[in-house]
Protein backbone atom coordinates (compact mmCIF):
# COMPACT_ATOMS: atom_id res chain seq x y z
CA UNK A 1 0.00 0.00 0.00
CA UNK A 2 1.31 3.40 -0.66
CA UNK A 3 1.84 5.50 2.73
CA UNK A 4 2.33 8.66 0.89
CA UNK A 5 2.39 10.40 -2.87
CA UNK A 6 5.35 12.88 -2.63
CA UNK A 7 5.83 13.28 -6.05
CA UNK A 8 4.37 15.76 -8.77
CA UNK A 9 4.68 13.44 -11.78
CA UNK A 10 3.82 16.53 -13.95
CA UNK A 11 7.18 18.04 -12.89
CA UNK A 12 9.32 15.03 -14.44
CA UNK A 13 11.84 15.39 -17.00
CA UNK A 14 11.31 12.28 -19.51
CA UNK A 15 12.82 13.97 -22.57
CA UNK A 16 16.57 12.98 -21.27
CA UNK A 17 16.80 9.27 -21.94
CA UNK A 18 14.17 8.74 -24.60
CA UNK A 19 11.00 9.26 -22.01
CA UNK A 20 12.90 6.63 -19.48
CA UNK A 21 13.81 7.99 -16.11
CA UNK A 22 15.76 5.58 -14.03
CA UNK A 23 14.71 4.72 -10.36
CA UNK A 24 16.50 3.56 -7.55
CA UNK A 25 14.84 1.19 -5.32
CA UNK A 26 15.33 1.00 -1.76
CA UNK A 27 14.54 -0.88 1.08
CA UNK A 28 12.22 1.27 3.07
CA UNK A 29 12.60 -0.06 6.28
CA UNK A 30 16.38 -0.75 6.57
CA UNK A 31 17.85 1.59 4.07
CA UNK A 32 19.50 -1.31 1.58
CA UNK A 33 19.88 -0.30 -2.41
CA UNK A 34 17.87 -3.51 -3.64
CA UNK A 35 18.17 -2.95 -7.67
CA UNK A 36 18.05 -0.26 -10.46
CA UNK A 37 15.21 -0.18 -13.20
CA UNK A 38 13.60 2.28 -15.57
CA UNK A 39 10.53 3.42 -15.43
CA UNK A 40 8.47 5.50 -18.07
CA UNK A 41 5.19 7.38 -17.39
CA UNK A 42 2.71 4.72 -17.04
CA UNK A 43 4.89 2.35 -14.90
CA UNK A 44 5.10 5.34 -12.93
CA UNK A 45 1.02 6.11 -13.38
CA UNK A 46 0.92 1.71 -12.36
CA UNK A 47 2.77 1.82 -9.30
CA UNK A 48 1.45 4.77 -8.03
CA UNK A 49 -2.23 3.46 -8.42
CA UNK A 50 -1.35 -0.54 -7.78
CA UNK A 51 0.90 -0.09 -4.92
CA UNK A 52 3.31 -2.44 -6.43
CA UNK A 53 6.37 -1.30 -8.35
CA UNK A 54 6.45 -1.56 -11.93
CA UNK A 55 9.31 -0.96 -14.41
CA UNK A 56 9.51 -0.52 -18.68
CA UNK A 57 11.89 -3.50 -19.40
CA UNK A 58 13.90 -2.02 -22.27
CA UNK A 59 15.16 -5.26 -23.28
CA UNK A 60 11.74 -6.35 -23.74
CA UNK A 61 9.64 -3.28 -24.39
CA UNK A 62 7.25 -3.40 -22.23
CA UNK A 63 5.56 -2.62 -18.99
CA UNK A 64 6.09 -5.14 -15.92
CA UNK A 65 5.39 -5.52 -12.70
CA UNK A 66 8.33 -6.68 -10.25
CA UNK A 67 7.04 -10.30 -9.12
CA UNK A 68 4.34 -10.69 -11.34
CA UNK A 69 5.91 -14.25 -11.53
CA UNK A 70 7.76 -14.73 -8.88
CA UNK A 71 5.71 -13.25 -6.03
CA UNK A 72 9.08 -11.24 -5.14
CA UNK A 73 6.69 -7.83 -5.05
CA UNK A 74 7.88 -4.76 -4.04
CA UNK A 75 5.38 -3.07 -1.92
CA UNK A 76 5.60 0.78 -2.87
CA UNK A 77 5.79 3.32 -0.35
CA UNK A 78 6.97 6.22 -1.67
CA UNK A 79 9.03 7.61 -4.66
CA UNK A 80 10.98 10.70 -4.30
CA UNK A 81 12.62 12.43 -7.59
CA UNK A 82 15.79 14.26 -7.33
CA UNK A 83 17.16 17.54 -7.83
CA UNK A 84 16.91 17.71 -11.62
CA UNK A 85 13.64 15.73 -11.68
CA UNK A 86 15.30 13.57 -14.00
CA UNK A 87 15.95 10.13 -11.72
CA UNK A 88 13.84 8.51 -9.31
CA UNK A 89 14.21 7.32 -6.01
CA UNK A 90 11.66 4.75 -5.03
CA UNK A 91 11.52 3.21 -1.44
CA UNK A 92 9.23 0.06 -1.06
CA UNK A 93 9.26 -3.02 1.40
CA UNK A 94 10.44 -5.84 -0.58
CA UNK A 95 8.15 -9.24 -0.34
CA UNK A 96 11.11 -11.85 -1.42
CA UNK A 97 14.10 -11.12 -2.97
CA UNK A 98 14.79 -8.67 -5.33
CA UNK A 99 17.45 -9.86 -7.24
CA UNK A 100 16.61 -12.55 -10.24
CA UNK A 101 19.54 -15.02 -8.83
CA UNK A 102 17.15 -14.75 -5.49
CA UNK A 103 19.74 -12.65 -3.56
CA UNK A 104 18.57 -9.72 -1.57
CA UNK A 105 19.62 -7.04 -3.70
CA UNK A 106 20.89 -6.79 -7.03
CA UNK A 107 24.22 -5.77 -6.06
CA UNK A 108 27.50 -7.34 -4.75
CA UNK A 109 26.44 -8.84 -1.58
CA UNK A 110 29.98 -7.88 0.04
CA UNK A 111 29.18 -4.39 -1.33
CA UNK A 112 28.11 -1.99 1.48
CA UNK A 113 25.05 -1.27 -0.17
CA UNK A 114 22.88 -0.77 3.12
CA UNK A 115 23.76 1.84 6.48
CA UNK A 116 25.64 0.53 9.38
CA UNK A 117 22.36 0.63 12.00
CA UNK A 118 20.51 -2.40 8.83
CA UNK A 119 22.86 -4.69 10.78
CA UNK A 120 19.96 -4.97 13.26
CA UNK A 121 17.68 -5.32 10.54
CA UNK A 122 19.70 -8.05 9.26
CA UNK A 123 20.00 -9.44 12.72
CA UNK A 124 16.16 -9.97 13.08
CA UNK A 125 15.72 -11.44 9.75
CA UNK A 126 18.86 -14.16 11.08
CA UNK A 127 16.07 -14.36 14.24
CA UNK A 128 13.21 -14.91 11.92
CA UNK A 129 15.08 -18.01 9.89
CA UNK A 130 15.97 -19.28 12.79
CA UNK A 131 12.81 -19.50 14.39
CA UNK A 132 10.95 -20.75 11.06
CA UNK A 133 14.03 -23.80 10.74
CA UNK A 134 14.68 -24.45 14.24
CA UNK A 135 18.14 -25.97 13.47
CA UNK A 136 19.51 -27.65 16.41
CA UNK A 137 22.73 -26.20 17.05
CA UNK A 138 21.60 -22.65 17.29
CA UNK A 139 21.29 -20.84 20.41
CA UNK A 140 18.22 -18.86 19.25
CA UNK A 141 16.60 -22.43 18.60
CA UNK A 142 17.35 -23.29 22.05
CA UNK A 143 16.26 -19.88 23.55
CA UNK A 144 13.31 -19.37 21.45
CA UNK A 145 12.06 -22.99 22.86
CA UNK A 146 12.58 -21.59 26.31
CA UNK A 147 9.65 -19.66 26.00
CA UNK A 148 9.23 -15.75 26.47
CA UNK A 149 9.02 -15.85 30.21
CA UNK A 150 12.48 -17.32 29.69
CA UNK A 151 13.50 -14.90 26.99
CA UNK A 152 12.04 -12.08 28.77
CA UNK A 153 13.98 -13.00 32.15
CA UNK A 154 17.26 -12.94 29.90
CA UNK A 155 16.95 -9.66 28.52
CA UNK A 156 16.25 -8.50 32.64
CA UNK A 157 19.73 -9.77 33.10
CA UNK A 158 21.78 -8.14 29.80
CA UNK A 159 19.56 -4.98 31.09
CA UNK A 160 21.09 -5.01 34.56
CA UNK A 161 24.60 -5.90 33.21
CA UNK A 162 24.79 -3.28 30.53
CA UNK A 163 23.80 -0.56 33.10
CA UNK A 164 26.28 -2.20 35.42
CA UNK A 165 28.87 -1.78 32.67
CA UNK A 166 28.05 2.12 32.45
CA UNK A 167 28.49 2.66 36.00
CA UNK A 168 31.54 1.31 36.12
CA UNK A 169 32.65 3.15 33.01
CA UNK A 170 33.85 0.05 31.42
CA UNK A 171 33.71 1.34 27.02
CA UNK A 172 34.13 -2.25 25.80
CA UNK A 173 32.42 -4.24 28.23
CA UNK A 174 29.60 -1.56 27.81
CA UNK A 175 29.16 -1.87 24.19
CA UNK A 176 29.56 -6.16 24.33
CA UNK A 177 26.53 -5.76 27.25
CA UNK A 178 24.58 -3.50 24.64
CA UNK A 179 24.76 -5.99 21.62
CA UNK A 180 23.87 -8.83 24.06
CA UNK A 181 20.78 -6.90 24.73
CA UNK A 182 20.13 -5.70 21.72
CA UNK A 183 20.44 -9.06 20.47
CA UNK A 184 17.80 -10.39 23.44
CA UNK A 185 15.52 -8.03 22.94
CA UNK A 186 14.84 -9.02 18.79
CA UNK A 187 14.35 -12.38 20.51
CA UNK A 188 12.10 -11.35 22.85
CA UNK A 189 10.24 -9.63 19.76
CA UNK A 190 10.05 -12.16 17.68
CA UNK A 191 8.50 -14.23 20.85
CA UNK A 192 6.10 -11.77 21.49
CA UNK A 193 5.00 -11.78 17.62
CA UNK A 194 6.31 -7.83 17.14
CA UNK A 195 9.16 -6.73 14.84
CA UNK A 196 11.80 -3.70 14.60
CA UNK A 197 9.09 -1.79 12.80
CA UNK A 198 6.45 -2.17 15.07
CA UNK A 199 8.94 -0.39 17.47
CA UNK A 200 9.88 2.20 14.91
CA UNK A 201 5.99 2.84 14.18
CA UNK A 202 5.93 3.93 18.10
CA UNK A 203 8.78 5.87 17.86
CA UNK A 204 7.88 7.64 14.86
CA UNK A 205 4.23 8.25 16.51
CA UNK A 206 5.79 10.06 19.52
CA UNK A 207 8.23 11.97 17.47
CA UNK A 208 4.94 13.70 15.18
Amino acid sequence: MLIRNVLDATALDWGKAAGLLPAIIQDAFDGRVLMLAWMNPEALKRSLDSGFVTFWSRSRQQIWTKGETSGNRLCLVAVHADCNSDCLLVLARPAGPACHRGTATCFDAEAPVAPGLALLAGLERLIAQRDAARPADSYTTRLLESGIKRIAQKVGEEGVETALAAVAGERDELAGEAADLLYHLLVLLRAGELSLADVVGVLQARQG
